[in-house]
C-alpha cells in the first residue's frame, strides 16, 4: 500500500472532497443579540436551527474562529450513532432509570438528524445500516459480550449478537470471532451535514460570522479582535478548541483522533470484503479503530495517533504524523487484506473534547446566561443534535416561554466535573494511558485468554473512565 502521494492535511478528505468553503464575513465591530453562539460546529448550528424554528423572531449570532465545521465537525468519521459519552456514571449518580432515559433519547435522536436532513433538503451521504462492532481476540470476544449485555439492559432490545460465520457474512474481517449490530446508526459524509446546516440556519435568518475568534467569554459578552458581541446569554459551543478560550485551558483536555481514506476501492475488494450493508463498523480494542464505507466506496478509517498535544495544544491545518498513517494503515490491511495495494489518498487529525470524568454534558447557568455543551468524547455527530434540542429547552424555560421537559430532565443536564491536572501531569498521564492500551492490545493479539489485560484496566481507572 503506497502512502507516497497521500495528501497529509488540509483539513480532512471531506473537505478535500467538496472544497474548502469561502469564508464568511467576519464581524464588523460590537454587536447586541438575542442568543450569541460561540462556535460554528455541529452544536453550535443544531442550537441556533432549533432556537430559530420554536421562535423565529430571535436574533442569533454564530461566532466561529475560522470557517463552520472547521473542526471536529468537519473531521469526524462520519459516525451518526446513538453512543454517548458518561452513561455509566450517570446510572451510578442518577440511577439506572435516568441512565435508560438518556439512552432512549439518543437512540431517538438518530432517526431525529436523518429527519431533519430530509426536511431540509441536506444531501449529506446518509445510509442508516446501523454500528457493528467486532471481535477478533478471545479477550475483546469477552468484552464484546459484556457490552452487549450491558446494551440490553440499557433498554437495546433490538441489538443483535452475531457469530463468527454470522460477523463474515456482513463484513468480513479478518479473524472476526463475533460483533454485536444495533439499528441505531448511520453512515454521512460529515462536511455535506455540516455545510447543509449552515446554509440552513442562514436562510432561516441567523447570522454567521466567520474568521471571528472568541478570546473571552463572559456573562452576557463574547469578545472578538473585531468587537464585542453583548446579549442575554452566550453559548459556549467549542468542544476541542475550548481549550483556545481564556480560562478554560484545563476544562476540556483535547484529545487527537486520527483517519486515513484509501482510494475508491474495485469491484473486486468489495467482492471479499462485502459490506454491503454500510454499517458504520468499529472494535473492541482498547485503542479502537472507527470505519466507514463512504459513499463513492473507500474505507475511511481512524484511531489515536499521537493522543494529546502538551498544553492542550490544537492543529492548524489538520496535519498527522507519518507514523499515525503507517499504524492506521496497518489496522485497515490486518482487518481487510485485500486493501494491501491499495492508495492511501488523504490523511488528517482533529481535536475532541473530554471532560475529567468522560463524560458528555449540556448546561445553562440561570444567574449569568452562560450555557454550554460539549465533551462528547468521540460521539458527537449525534450527541450535538440532542444537546442542542436540550440547550433550546432550558433557554425557553428560563426566558419563561416554557417550562420542565423530557429533554431538561435528563442526568447529563447541569453535571459539573473538575478540571484537568496542570502540566505535565495530564500529558504525563494521556500518553502514558494509551501506550498502556496499545501495549494490551499487542497482548491481546496473541493471548489465548479470555480476560482484559490487566494493564488496559489499570489505565481504565487512572484514566477515571471507570
Amino acid at each position: 500500500m503506497s502512502t507516497v502521494s497521500t495528501v497529509n492535511g488540509g483539513i480532512s478528505f471531506w473537505y478535500a472532497d467538496q472544497g474548502t468553503p469561502l469564508a464568511r464575513e467576519p464581524l464588523p465591530g460590537d454587536a447586541t443579540a438575542d442568543i450569541c453562539i460561540v462556535g460554528g460546529g455541529y452544536t453550535g448550528l443544531w442550537t441556533a436551527y432549533y432556537l430559530k424554528k420554536a421562535v423565529p423572531f430571535l436574533n442569533i449570532t454564530v461566532l466561529e474562529a475560522k470557517f463552520c465545521g472547521y473542526g471536529a465537525s468537519g473531521r469526524n468519521g462520519g459516525w451518526l450513532y446513538n453512543g454517548i459519552a458518561g452513561r455509566d456514571r450517570y446510572a451510578k449518580l442518577h440511577g439506572h432509570e435516568a441512565a435508560v432515559r438518556l439512552q432512549q433519547a439518543m437512540n431517538e435522536t438518530v432517526d431525529e438528524v436523518v429527519r431533519v436532513a430530509a426536511e431540509e433538503d441536506i444531501d449529506a451521504d446518509i445510509h442508516q445500516g446501523g454500528v457493528l462492532e467486532v471481535a477478533y481476540t478471545p479477550a475483546q470476544l469477552a468484552r464484546l459480550k459484556d457490552f452487549h449485555s450491558v446494551e440490553i439492559a440499557f433498554g437495546e432490545t433490538d441489538r443483535v449478537l452475531r457469530g463468527a460465520r454470522e460477523t463474515c457474512e456482513r463484513v468480513n474481517v479478518t479473524g472476526a470471532v463475533g460483533s454485536s449490530w444495533t439499528p441505531h446508526g448511520a453512515r454521512l459524509h460529515p462536511v455535506k451535514l455540516v455545510k447543509g446546516l449552515a446554509a440552513t440556519v442562514e436562510a432561516l435568518g441567523v447570522t454567521i460570522h466567520e474568521s471571528t475568534p472568541v478570546t473571552e467569554i463572559k456573562p452576557k459578552h463574547a469578545h472578538t479582535p473585531y468587537g464585542t458581541v453583548r446579549a442575554p446569554y452566550i453559548l459556549r459551543c467549542t468542544e476541542g478548541f475550548t481549550a483556545n478560550l481564556k480560562g478554560q485551558r484545563r476544562t476540556w483536555l483535547p484529545m487527537n483522533s486520527s483517519m486515513i481514506a484509501t482510494e475508491p476501492l474495485p469491484r473486486s475488494v468489495w467482492d471479499t470484503i462485502g459490506w454491503d450493508g454500510r454499517e458504520t463498523l468499529g472494535d473492541m480494542a482498547h485503542a479502537y479503530m472507527y470505519a466507514q464505507r463512504t459513499a463513492d466506496d473507500r474505507i475511511a478509517l481512524g484511531g489515536r495517533g499521537v493522543p494529546y498535544r502538551f498544553g492542550s495544544g490544537t492543529d492548524n491545518d489538520g496535519r498527522t504524523q507519518p507514523a499515525t498513517i503507517e499504524a492506521l494503515r496497518d489496522i485497515l490491511v490486518r482487518l481487510f487484506p485485500t486493501t494491501a495495494g491499495a492508495r492511501i489518498d488523504h490523511a488528517w487529525s482533529g481535536v475532541l473534547g473530554v471532560p475529567r470524568d468522560w463524560c458528555a454534558t449540556v448546561t445553562l447557568d440561570r444567574s449569568t446566561g452562560l450555557g454550554w455543551a460539549g465533551g462528547y468524547v468521540g460521539s458527537g455527530v449525534a450527541t450535538t443534535n440532542l444537546a442542542a434540542r436540550t440547550l433550546r429547552d432550558l433557554i425557553q424555560q428560563d426566558s419563561g416561554q416554557s417550562g420542565p421537559t423530557e429533554l431538561t430532565a435528563l442526568p447529563w443536564v447541569g453535571h459539573k466535573v473538575r478540571r484537568w491536572e496542570p502540566e505535565p501531569f495530564r500529558w504525563l498521564g494521556v500518553h502514558g494511558m494509551y501506550a498502556a492500551y496499545r501495549a494490551a492490545d499487542r497482548r491481546e493479539l496473541t493471548s489465548p485468554r479470555p480476560g482484559t489485560d490487566p494493564v488496559a484496566k489499570a489505565a481504565d481507572r487512572l484514566a477515571g473512565r471507570h
